[in-house]
Protein backbone atom coordinates (compact mmCIF):
# COMPACT_ATOMS: atom_id res chain seq x y z
CA UNK A 1 0.00 0.00 0.00
CA UNK A 2 1.49 3.33 -0.84
CA UNK A 3 0.43 6.78 1.28
CA UNK A 4 1.23 9.98 -1.13
CA UNK A 5 1.72 13.07 0.89
CA UNK A 6 2.29 16.23 -0.62
CA UNK A 7 4.17 18.61 -0.31
CA UNK A 8 1.61 21.26 1.04
CA UNK A 9 0.62 18.69 4.66
CA UNK A 10 3.75 18.91 5.72
CA UNK A 11 4.19 21.25 8.99
CA UNK A 12 5.63 24.27 8.49
CA UNK A 13 7.18 25.55 11.81
CA UNK A 14 6.55 28.86 13.25
CA UNK A 15 8.55 30.92 11.35
CA UNK A 16 11.49 32.85 12.92
CA UNK A 17 13.93 35.27 11.39
CA UNK A 18 16.93 32.97 10.88
CA UNK A 19 15.26 29.13 10.34
CA UNK A 20 12.65 27.54 7.90
CA UNK A 21 11.69 24.08 8.88
CA UNK A 22 9.18 21.29 7.39
CA UNK A 23 8.20 19.11 10.13
CA UNK A 24 7.26 15.64 7.89
CA UNK A 25 6.79 13.99 11.28
CA UNK A 26 5.26 15.21 14.68
CA UNK A 27 8.14 17.29 16.93
CA UNK A 28 7.94 20.65 18.86
CA UNK A 29 5.11 22.52 17.85
CA UNK A 30 3.35 20.25 15.81
CA UNK A 31 1.71 17.77 17.75
CA UNK A 32 -0.32 15.04 15.73
CA UNK A 33 -0.65 11.59 16.99
CA UNK A 34 -1.54 9.60 13.72
CA UNK A 35 1.98 11.03 12.77
CA UNK A 36 4.25 9.99 15.38
CA UNK A 37 6.69 7.76 13.32
CA UNK A 38 7.31 5.86 10.51
CA UNK A 39 8.49 2.12 11.51
CA UNK A 40 11.82 3.94 13.48
CA UNK A 41 11.88 7.03 11.87
CA UNK A 42 10.72 9.47 14.10
CA UNK A 43 11.87 12.51 12.89
CA UNK A 44 12.45 14.17 9.36
CA UNK A 45 13.03 17.71 9.44
CA UNK A 46 13.59 19.98 6.07
CA UNK A 47 15.42 22.35 7.19
CA UNK A 48 16.54 26.26 6.12
CA UNK A 49 19.51 28.27 8.18
CA UNK A 50 19.95 31.93 7.41
CA UNK A 51 24.04 33.27 7.14
CA UNK A 52 25.14 33.60 10.69
CA UNK A 53 22.59 31.66 13.09
CA UNK A 54 21.86 28.35 13.39
CA UNK A 55 20.90 25.68 16.63
CA UNK A 56 22.58 26.83 19.92
CA UNK A 57 24.12 23.89 22.13
CA UNK A 58 21.43 21.39 23.17
CA UNK A 59 21.04 17.73 24.42
CA UNK A 60 19.14 14.84 22.84
CA UNK A 61 19.59 10.94 24.23
CA UNK A 62 18.48 7.79 22.92
CA UNK A 63 18.09 8.62 19.15
CA UNK A 64 20.39 8.01 15.80
CA UNK A 65 20.47 11.72 14.64
CA UNK A 66 21.54 12.01 10.83
CA UNK A 67 22.12 14.95 9.33
CA UNK A 68 22.31 15.70 5.29
CA UNK A 69 24.40 18.77 4.18
CA UNK A 70 22.20 19.98 0.79
CA UNK A 71 23.40 23.33 0.47
CA UNK A 72 26.09 25.56 2.67
CA UNK A 73 27.98 24.26 5.48
CA UNK A 74 27.37 23.02 9.06
CA UNK A 75 29.14 24.32 11.40
CA UNK A 76 29.00 21.48 14.52
CA UNK A 77 30.32 21.13 18.04
CA UNK A 78 29.52 18.65 20.60
CA UNK A 79 30.30 17.71 24.66
CA UNK A 80 32.13 14.62 23.07
CA UNK A 81 35.23 17.02 21.99
CA UNK A 82 33.92 17.36 17.94
CA UNK A 83 34.44 20.63 16.25
CA UNK A 84 34.21 20.04 12.86
CA UNK A 85 32.68 21.44 9.84
CA UNK A 86 29.91 19.66 7.31
CA UNK A 87 29.77 20.82 3.74
CA UNK A 88 26.99 19.76 1.00
CA UNK A 89 27.44 16.34 0.00
CA UNK A 90 28.44 15.12 3.70
CA UNK A 91 26.92 12.82 5.61
CA UNK A 92 26.97 13.12 10.10
CA UNK A 93 25.82 9.93 12.45
CA UNK A 94 25.46 11.29 16.14
CA UNK A 95 24.37 8.62 18.51
CA UNK A 96 22.89 10.33 21.45
CA UNK A 97 22.83 7.64 23.27
CA UNK A 98 23.11 7.81 27.27
CA UNK A 99 23.06 11.67 26.23
CA UNK A 100 25.39 14.10 24.31
CA UNK A 101 25.04 17.92 23.55
CA UNK A 102 25.59 19.91 20.42
CA UNK A 103 25.00 22.81 18.74
CA UNK A 104 24.72 23.94 14.70
CA UNK A 105 25.49 26.86 13.01
CA UNK A 106 25.59 28.35 9.44
CA UNK A 107 28.57 30.36 10.07
CA UNK A 108 28.62 31.06 6.25
CA UNK A 109 27.14 33.98 4.15
CA UNK A 110 24.59 32.06 2.57
CA UNK A 111 21.77 29.95 3.32
CA UNK A 112 22.32 26.46 5.00
CA UNK A 113 19.58 23.79 3.52
CA UNK A 114 20.02 20.25 5.34
CA UNK A 115 17.71 17.37 6.34
CA UNK A 116 17.84 15.78 9.83
CA UNK A 117 16.48 12.27 10.70
CA UNK A 118 15.88 11.06 14.05
CA UNK A 119 15.88 7.21 14.00
CA UNK A 120 14.89 5.21 17.17
CA UNK A 121 17.86 2.82 17.96
CA UNK A 122 18.03 -1.01 17.71
CA UNK A 123 18.97 -0.54 21.91
CA UNK A 124 19.44 1.66 24.33
CA UNK A 125 22.16 2.76 26.60
CA UNK A 126 24.55 3.37 24.11
CA UNK A 127 27.88 5.11 24.40
CA UNK A 128 27.50 8.45 22.25
CA UNK A 129 29.49 8.36 19.57
CA UNK A 130 29.99 10.43 16.18
CA UNK A 131 30.76 9.60 12.50
CA UNK A 132 31.25 12.19 9.40
CA UNK A 133 32.06 11.24 5.84
CA UNK A 134 32.55 12.82 2.78
CA UNK A 135 30.17 10.81 0.41
CA UNK A 136 29.64 12.99 -2.26
CA UNK A 137 25.90 12.22 -2.61
CA UNK A 138 24.69 15.08 -4.39
CA UNK A 139 26.69 14.70 -7.46
CA UNK A 140 27.14 10.66 -6.85
CA UNK A 141 26.62 8.17 -9.61
CA UNK A 142 23.30 8.83 -11.42
CA UNK A 143 20.45 6.14 -12.17
CA UNK A 144 20.93 3.90 -9.39
CA UNK A 145 20.01 4.06 -5.50
CA UNK A 146 23.74 5.03 -3.26
CA UNK A 147 23.84 3.42 0.10
CA UNK A 148 24.73 6.33 2.44
CA UNK A 149 23.66 5.34 6.07
CA UNK A 150 22.96 2.03 7.27
CA UNK A 151 23.04 -0.53 9.68
CA UNK A 152 23.65 -3.32 8.13
CA UNK A 153 27.11 -3.88 8.07
CA UNK A 154 27.57 -5.59 4.56
CA UNK A 155 27.86 -2.14 3.00
CA UNK A 156 31.35 -0.33 2.71
CA UNK A 157 31.92 3.19 2.20
CA UNK A 158 28.88 4.17 3.88
CA UNK A 159 28.08 5.46 7.51
CA UNK A 160 26.81 3.51 10.49
CA UNK A 161 23.92 3.64 12.37
CA UNK A 162 22.39 1.80 15.56
CA UNK A 163 19.18 0.86 13.41
CA UNK A 164 17.66 -1.71 11.06
CA UNK A 165 17.48 0.52 8.13
CA UNK A 166 19.20 2.43 5.12
CA UNK A 167 19.11 5.44 3.70
CA UNK A 168 19.64 5.83 -0.32
CA UNK A 169 19.91 8.69 -2.52
CA UNK A 170 19.77 8.89 -6.02
CA UNK A 171 20.36 11.20 -8.84
CA UNK A 172 18.09 9.93 -11.62
CA UNK A 173 17.87 10.78 -15.24
CA UNK A 174 14.22 12.02 -17.15
CA UNK A 175 12.56 8.73 -18.44
CA UNK A 176 14.99 6.11 -16.45
CA UNK A 177 13.76 4.02 -14.15
CA UNK A 178 15.20 1.94 -11.04
CA UNK A 179 13.43 -1.06 -9.62
CA UNK A 180 13.72 -1.26 -5.55
CA UNK A 181 13.40 -4.84 -4.08
CA UNK A 182 11.24 -4.99 -0.45
CA UNK A 183 9.98 -7.48 1.99
CA UNK A 184 5.63 -7.19 2.76
CA UNK A 185 7.23 -6.50 6.55
CA UNK A 186 9.74 -3.55 5.62
CA UNK A 187 8.53 -0.46 5.32
CA UNK A 188 9.92 2.17 2.36
CA UNK A 189 9.97 6.14 2.68
CA UNK A 190 10.51 8.59 -0.26
CA UNK A 191 11.34 12.19 -0.22
CA UNK A 192 11.67 14.17 -3.27
CA UNK A 193 14.29 17.01 -3.22
CA UNK A 194 14.23 17.98 -6.77
CA UNK A 195 12.12 17.14 -10.11
CA UNK A 196 8.94 14.40 -9.96
CA UNK A 197 8.94 10.47 -10.23
CA UNK A 198 6.39 7.86 -10.25
CA UNK A 199 6.30 5.17 -7.75
CA UNK A 200 4.32 1.98 -8.67
CA UNK A 201 2.61 4.45 -10.85
CA UNK A 202 2.09 7.54 -8.27
CA UNK A 203 3.20 10.56 -9.33
CA UNK A 204 5.70 12.57 -6.43
CA UNK A 205 6.62 16.17 -7.55
CA UNK A 206 8.87 18.35 -5.65
CA UNK A 207 8.89 17.85 -1.55
CA UNK A 208 6.17 15.37 -1.45
CA UNK A 209 6.46 11.55 0.47
CA UNK A 210 5.49 7.85 -0.37
CA UNK A 211 5.28 5.97 2.83
CA UNK A 212 4.63 1.99 1.38
CA UNK A 213 3.89 -0.77 3.05
CA UNK A 214 2.83 -4.33 2.13
CA UNK A 215 5.05 -4.22 -1.40
CA UNK A 216 7.14 -6.83 -3.05
CA UNK A 217 8.71 -4.15 -5.51
CA UNK A 218 9.32 -0.57 -6.02
CA UNK A 219 8.97 0.77 -9.40
CA UNK A 220 10.64 4.40 -9.44
CA UNK A 221 10.82 6.22 -12.91
CA UNK A 222 11.92 9.93 -13.37
CA UNK A 223 9.26 12.01 -15.19
CA UNK A 224 11.54 15.01 -14.50
CA UNK A 225 15.22 14.97 -13.81
CA UNK A 226 14.98 13.82 -9.88
CA UNK A 227 16.90 13.61 -6.77
CA UNK A 228 15.19 11.76 -3.80
CA UNK A 229 16.13 9.76 -0.78
CA UNK A 230 14.35 6.76 -0.17
CA UNK A 231 14.76 4.67 3.37
CA UNK A 232 14.21 1.09 4.25
CA UNK A 233 12.79 0.31 7.57
CA UNK A 234 11.59 -2.37 9.34
CA UNK A 235 7.95 -2.36 10.17
CA UNK A 236 7.59 -4.74 13.43
CA UNK A 237 9.18 -3.34 16.61
CA UNK A 238 10.52 -5.66 17.65
CA UNK A 239 13.22 -5.60 14.57
CA UNK A 240 14.06 -1.93 15.05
Amino acid sequence: MLAHIPAAARHHAAPTAWLSSYFLFSFADYFDRGNMHFGPLRVFNDDTVAPQNGFPQHPHSEMEIVTLVLEGEVSHEDTLGNRTAIPAGEVQRMTAGTGVAHSEMNRQDKPLHLYQLWFVPSQKGLAPSYEQKDLGFLKARKNELVPLVTGQRVLEDVVYMNSNSTIYWSNLDCGKTLTFKTFPLRLTFIYVKEGSITVNGTKLGLNDQARLDAEDVLEIEATKDAQFILIDLPGSEANY
